[in-house]
């Protein structure tokens, strides 16, 4: 490829600032990747804790469910789910890390949410069995929460990645073989004027 950049002293200056530049530039996305990259991991670790919590917490609670079935009887616990207040809003905020916005879900824990029913009227299994229904709901929560955050974390790396890229296999190498073409003619041209000097100076 054609080097266009006129051989001077001043634009030698130049291309060795812009190529100081790219390459502090292409160590801080370097750096940026690997963050992400550990944070992804980190991420994906706490997501298999939360599946297999749930997994569990699924279990217990349709067991916790059958139990108070059998108490309380199916028609009663009909009439408690019909009861039961419409599903209480969570909020979704954002917060920026590195660059990327991350969700965060905002909700209303149980203890400060108004039962739909009074204590003289239920009793322990079915106490049971909206805890580990509830702890199901918040873990969601948390998951969803963490596998949005991957998924927008990958969306960076890749695009870091990108740019990284770019920085590492063409603007670097440019701008040194416009450094090298630079210092070479310059060089050259001051081996030309060296010699031209010292044959002017052996005629007199």
């Amino acid at each position: 490829m054609a080097i266009k950049t006129t051989p001077t002293k001043a634009n030698l200056i130049k291309t060795k600032a812009r190529l100081n530049f790219s390459e502090k530039g292409y160590d801080l996305l370097d750096k940026k990747r690997t963050i992400l990259i550990q944070e992804i991991m980190q991420l994906v670790k706490e997501a298999e804790i939360i599946e297999s919590e749930i997994g569990r917490l699924f279990q217990e609670a349709y067991e916790a469910l059958k139990q108070t079935s059998i108490s309380m009887g199916l028609n009663h616990l009909e009439e408690f789910a019909l009861s039961v207040n419409s599903e209480i809003p969570f909020d979704i905020r954002t917060k920026g890390v590195m660059g990327v916005d991350i969700p965060e879900v905002i909700y209303t824990e149980a203890s400060d949410q108004i039962l739909p029913y009074g204590f003289y009227e239920n009793n322990p299994a079915l106490d049971i069995t909206i805890k580990k229904f509830t702890d199901v709901k918040y873990l969601s929560y948390q998951l969803a929460q963490i596998e949005t955050t991957a998924y927008k974390l990958s969306l960076e790396i890749k695009k870091t990645q990108k740019s990284a890229n770019a920085l590492d296999k063409i603007q670097i190498p440019k701008l040194k073989d416009e450094i090298k073409y630079i210092q070479d003619t310059i060089e050259e041209k001051e081996r030309e004027e060296f010699f031209r000097l010292k044959k002017i100076k052996s005629k007199r």
